[in-house]
C-alpha cells in the first residue's frame, strides 16, 4: 500500500513550496502535481523538475516501466475520459455521499496508485507526495484500497491568493511558450470558498486531514516539517532538517512531474512571507475578496481587518 501525502488547496496557496521542502526529507519522494502528468508529461513531454524531458528522465522512465511496463502501455485516452466522468468539482457531493464508488472512480484511482507505488519503490521512500491539489481528485483517492492517503489541506489568506492569480507567470516547462492560468479576484475568491470547503467534507468523511496555514508554515518551516513529518509517519531527527537555515532552505534536484516554476530552483531559496497584497491588490478588490470569504477567513484565523502599509485606514471591519 502507498502511503501518499497529498497536498490540497486551491492553487497559489504555497503548495509547491512545501512539496519542495518536503521532497528534502529522507524517505520522502515528491512528485510534483501527478494530476497533470498523463497530458503535459505523457502527451506534451514536457520539462520534469530535474530539467530533462519528462520522456528523456531516468527516474520517471523507470517509473513508468514498474507501473505499467513502460508508459506507452498507459491508455491517456481512457484516463482523461475517466477524470471527465468522476474528477470534477460538481462530483464531489457524489462522491462524498456514496456508499460505495462506481466501477469508474475505481479504475481511475488504480492509475493514480501504479504510479504512487513504483516511485515509492524506485526512489527507495516511505511517503510520496502529490502536490495535484485538486479537492476531487483527493475525494476519488479515498475510495482506493491500496492508498494509504493523509491529506495536507493547505490555506493561504484568499486575498493573497486572489493577488498571485492575477500575476502574469511564464512556465518554464514550455520553454516560454505558454503562461500560467490568471482569474479575476472575484473568481479566485468562489474558488478558495468551494476548494477549502471540499476539503472540510473530506475531513468528516474519514480521511486524515492535516490543515496547516501557509503564513504559519514560512514562520516556522521546521517546526511545521516537523509535525508534517509525525502526520506522515515519519520520525525525523533535528539532522533530518540540516537544509533549512535562517530564513532560507538549501534544494536539490527534484523529479516535479508539474507545478509552479519554483519546482526547478536549485540550491539556495529565500524563505520569506510574501504580503504584495496589501499594497499591490488594489483597495476595492481586498474588499471584495474579503467580502466573499469573510465566513472561512474567519474560520480559519485570518483577520477580516486587513491595513494598507499605504493606508491607516482598515478594511472589511
Amino acid at each position: 500500500m502507498a502511503r501518499v501525502l497529498f497536498l490540497g488547496g486551491l492553487g497559489r496557496s504555497g503548495t509547491t513550496l512545501v512539496e519542495r521542502l518536503l521532497g528534502e526529507l529522507p524517505g520522502v519522494c515528491a512528485l510534483g502535481e501527478v494530476v497533470h502528468l498523463w497530458q503535459r508529461d505523457l502527451r506534451d513531454d514536457e520539462r520534469c523538475g530535474c530539467g530533462a524531458r519528462f520522456s528523456a528522465c531516468a527516474f520517471w522512465r523507470r517509473v513508468g516501466q514498474y507501473a505499467f511496463g513502460g508508459w506507452h502501455n498507459v491508455d491517456v485516452d481512457r484516463v482523461h475520459a475517466l477524470r471527465d466522468a468522476v474528477e470534477r468539482t460538481r462530483h464531489i457531493p457524489r462522491l462524498a455521499t456514496a456508499v460505495e464508488a462506481p466501477d469508474e472512480v475505481h479504475e481511475y484511482a488504480h492509475f493514480y496508485a501504479r504510479v504512487y507505488t513504483a516511485a515509492a519503490e524506485i526512489a527507495g521512500a516511505k511517503v510520496v507526495v502529490d502536490s495535484s491539489k485538486h479537492s476531487a481528485l483527493a475525494h476519488v483517492l479515498r475510495w482506493a484500497p491500496d492508498i494509504d492517503l493523509r491529506v495536507v489541506h493547505v490555506v493561504r489568506d484568499a486575498r493573497g491568493v486572489a493577488y498571485s492569480w492575477t500575476k502574469t507567470v511564464s512556465r518554464p516547462e514550455t520553454d516560454g511558450a505558454d503562461e500560467m492560468t490568471r482569474y479575476s479576484p472575484g473568481r479566485s475568491a468562489l474558488l478558495w470558498n468551494a476548494h477549502n470547503a471540499a476539503f472540510g467534507l473530506l475531513a468528516k468523511r474519514g480521511v486524515a486531514v492535516h490543515r496547516m496555514r501557509y503564513e504559519e508554515f514560512l514562520a516556522d518551516p521546521r517546526s511545521a516539517l516537523l509535525e508534517l513529518g509525525d502526520f506522515a509517519g515519519l520520525r525525523l531527527t533535528d539532522q533530518d532538517l540540516d537544509f533549512l537555515g535562517d530564513g532560507y532552505a538549501d534544494l536539490g534536484v527534484g523529479h516535479s512531474a508539474a507545478g509552479n516554476p519554483m519546482r526547478f530552483t536549485v540550491g539556495r531559496l529565500p524563505l520569506r512571507r510574501d504580503d504584495a497584497w496589501k499594497r499591490s491588490l488594489p483597495r476595492n478588490q481586498r474588499r471584495l475578496v474579503g467580502t466573499v470569504c469573510a465566513p472561512m477567513l474567519r474560520a480559519y484565523g485570518y483577520p477580516l481587518s486587513v491595513t494598507s502599509p499605504d493606508s491607516p485606514l482598515e478594511e472589511n471591519r
